[in-house]
């Protein structure tokens, strides 16, 4: 399956979703800092799943209906950052999808991420990816899952690897940086975490309207890998 992920920067890069859904043919796009109020129901040849309400910027799931259909779909929230106590910018960090692929007619979860932002610790978005996978496999019990977003994590990887590794998820970034602002600031921001899915390819697409370039990621299933709670 092809699945797309976009941090739309302030929803500034919204107008660019039809497009992209159609130009990669895309099977599931997750969103992160969109104004999901305004985002459509479909896209293209794809359906919204779910989408945060209680953010000013927030997160949406859109899937392919003509081949998934939703088993369950719902919100989460996440241990918050000093900025959000502050700014108050939402309380929903990550949205998370169960699948049925009638192709296969195997259940899996996708899901939507956005870590707390820099100013925050890298202890506490570890926290809150670890929390994100324990409520996706609540959702999603012994079957694969997969979820992609904006982890603001640009620095010391290999120590988030290695927790991610040790729960039984595998990190793939992409072929290139995820994120270019000013020329000077650019880092791998986006990321994949996956249990139970065979990761192909992780693409960085041209930037468009947002800071953060689009990922496109390819993954097939891989049952023997499945790890449960």
């Amino acid at each position: 399956m092809r699945v797309l992920s976009y941090n739309l920067r302030n929803n500034s890069a919204s107008g660019e979703l039809a497009a992209l859904t159609d130009d990669f043919d895309v099977d599931i796009f997750c969103v992160q800092e969109a104004d999901t109020a305004s985002l459509p129901a479909t896209m293209g040849h794809l359906t919204m799943s779910h989408a945060t309400t209680e953010n000013r910027l927030g997160l949406a799931l859109y899937y392919r209906a003509e081949r998934f259909s939703v088993e369950d779909s719902t919100t989460f929230t996440l241990k918050k950052s000093m900025h959000d106590r502050v700014m108050s910018p939402g309380t929903q960090r990550l949205l998370g999808a169960r699948l049925l692929d009638r192709q296969t007619e195997k259940s899996f979860v996708a899901a939507s991420f956005h870590a707390a932002p820099l100013t925050a610790s890298n202890s506490l978005r570890r926290t809150q990816i670890t929390a994100a996978h324990e409520e996706l496999q609540r959702i999603g019990v012994d079957i694969p899952i997969l979820m992609v977003g904006d982890f603001n994590y640009p620095l010391f990887q290999n120590k988030l690897r290695a927790g991610i590794k040790d729960s039984g998820y595998e990190l793939s970034l992409s072929d290139s940086v995820t994120y270019m602002r000013y020329k000077r600031v650019r880092g791998h921001f986006d990321f994949v975490t996956s249990n139970g899915f065979r990761i192909d390819e992780v693409k960085t697409l041209p930037q468009g309207d947002s800071d953060h370039l689009p990922i496109l990621v390819k993954a097939e299933y891989d049952m023997a890998a499945v790890v449960g709670e």
